[in-house]
């Protein structure tokens, strides 16, 4: 199939073309692993989740790095705030969201690569720019990028550099600022008494990297000085993807990146999902109250991506039992696996190919499910092909690993461990709602003197 996407570099839908044949370079901005990701930020994962299993459906080698933000602003804030070494602090949280990206059934990428790892590759990346006359050292001893000295500043976001501020430095050093606000921003901060014991000794002077020049410095370490996808929300196109192209093409002379692909926010009653606002919920969040967390992978699907959505639990609850009535369908086909119909995969090739369109996609398997004309072992085996794409785990549906290993799975563990906490409390309504939801998911627990005692049903 012909794939479309839509770029934010042109504003338009392109076709897909890579840069080297049938080989991708992709590139995701990742977490910063100062707490628990909020669902909006799992939105942009599953999105860039499910252009690679695309490129992948399309038998393109994708090459896929995800960045970690283990120093910044706020890892260092909050790592002091708990009074943690910033290494301890920052693994705690790279491990919980490890554990979520499973949950939701995404395919890792074929490397994390944490900052902290990569402050070799940011020196020679800010030597280079300071070489080529886009970078200079303030008196404090930090080193800023000149947004006048690139001629292209502002191509990404539409930002207009004359509109940059005129005060007493025209910098600015912290990472994350508005449109209104557009300054030169920080390559390497010098030390300040508030960064405690986070710093390198590094010829740039004693300091630490600014955020943007990470990703610069650690996409081209690991896929070269031109990539062919950069993914991420839309709150990052300005000032973070911003100043990666300014400092990547500043220092090469080469286009970064070719296709700009940005989703869109998850709204809390009309106003953007965000920590700041204090009107967030976590992946933990929809596990505690007993609901899969790939009915929001589910979610996530059921709109473009490109497209606001407005989150609210009796949405999730009605996916989830959306979810459900595909599973039981897809039991209920049997065991036998026929031969994928090819007009319906064309179909859903085409769907994809227009710029991702998961909802016209997943239309198809309702479809799919009424066409009588197509035997119960043909439809298996193209629900199956379909779910290579879309990750709604229903391949392990046929064989229960759990019960074979006699494992619980960590959701149930989960909600047991609520209830078990519930009947602490004396919440025995609570108590009570939890055992339903476990027996709904196809495992008892009992009460016994040892404590409880999960079985499947």
């Amino acid at each position: 199939m012909a794939l479309q996407f839509y770029n934010t570099l042109s504003r338009q839908k392109e076709n897909f073309s890579p840069i080297n044949k049938n080989e991708v370079r992709m590139y995701t901005c990742g977490p910063t692993v100062y707490n628990y990701p909020h669902i909006g930020n799992y939105r942009a994962y599953i999105s860039a989740d499910i252009i690679k299993r695309v490129l992948m459906y399309e038998d393109f080698k994708v090459r896929h790095i995800m960045n970690l933000t283990d120093v910044d602003d706020k890892t260092i804030r909050d790592s002091h705030k708990e009074g943690k070494t910033l290494g301890d602090f920052t693994e705690f949280y790279t491990k919980e969201f490890l554990k979520d990206i499973k949950f939701l059934n995404i395919i890792p990428p074929l490397r994390f690569t944490k900052a902290t790892d990569n402050i070799t590759e940011m020196v020679k990346l800010i030597t280079e720019l300071l070489a080529r006359g886009l970078a200079y050292k303030s008196e404090d001893g930090s080193t800023y990028f000149n947004i006048r000295k690139f001629k292209n500043y502002g191509k990404l976001s539409g930002v207009a550099i004359e509109n940059q501020k005129e005060n007493a430095s025209g910098r600015i050093k912290k990472d994350e600022y508005e449109k209104d606000n557009i300054q030169d921003f920080a390559l390497w901060k010098a030390w300040d008494p508030e960064d405690g014991n986070v710093f390198w000794e590094t010829s740039l002077g004693k300091g630490r990297p600014g955020w943007h020049i990470e990703c610069s410095a650690m996409s081209m370490a690991h896929l070269g000085a031109e990539l062919d996808i950069h993914t991420g929300g839309v709150d990052l196109i300005f000032p973070h993807h911003e100043n990666e192209i300014a400092q990547s093409e500043g220092a090469t002379g080469k286009q970064f990146v070719k296709y700009w692909l940005h989703n869109e926010w998850v709204l809390v009653d009309n106003k953007k999902m965000s920590k700041s606002l204090k009107n967030f919920y976590t992946l933990r969040d929809i596990i505690d109250k007993g609901i899969n967390p790939l009915a929001f992978r589910f979610w996530v699907l059921m709109a473009s991506y490109r497209t606001k959505v407005n989150f609210n639990w009796d949405a999730l609850l009605g996916t989830e039992t959306a979810l459900k009535r595909l599973q039981g369908l897809y039991l209920a086909l049997g065991p036998e696996l026929g031969e994928i119909s090819e007009r319906y995969r064309s179909k859903f090739k085409k769907r994809l190919g227009d710029d991702l369109d998961t909802p016209r996609a997943l239309s198809l398997l309702w479809d799919l499910a009424k066409d009588e004309k197509i035997s119960n072992s043909d439809k298996k085996a193209t629900i199956l092909d379909f779910d290579k794409v879309l990750g709604l785990g229903l391949e392990n549906l046929k064989e229960d690993l759990s019960a074979q290993t006699g494992e619980t799975p960590e959701e149930i563990t989960r909600l047991a461990e609520k209830r078990e906490e519930a009947r602490r409390n004396k919440d025995f309504r609570l108590s009570d709602e939890l055992r339903d939801k476990i027996n709904s998911l196809g495992y008892e627990v009992k009460d016994t003197p040892k404590g409880q005692k999960i079985d499947k049903i």
